[in-house]
């Protein structure tokens, strides 16, 4: 596709990003806000495993929401500690 001097090409704007099988997928901000923390704070509870493992697309961090519905749903238990069989 090419633009003619003066078109403006416009990006629709998604709330709603899926996966290929319509799972509804969220990302560091979707969690940063509904959580109330930083984006880094998230990053942080990704990389030590205190949250369910994101998929990694590059640099990208997505998250399936029923894993997280389910997570937040037990409490938020520490997902590294309780993969090794100590306590939540």
């Amino acid at each position: 596709m090419s633009l003619l001097w003066g078109e403006v090409m416009t990006a629709k704007v998604v709330d709603k990003v899926t996966d290929g099988e319509g799972r509804t997928m969220l990302s560091v901000t979707d969690l940063a806000k509904r959580w109330g923390c930083s984006e880094r704070h998230v990053r942080r509870m990704a990389d030590s495993g205190r949250c369910p493992r994101p998929f990694k697309f590059g640099s990208l961090l997505r998250w399936p929401l029923k894993p997280i519905e389910q997570w937040e749903a037990d409490g938020c238990p520490n997902d590294r500690n309780v993969a090794k069989g100590g306590k939540s």
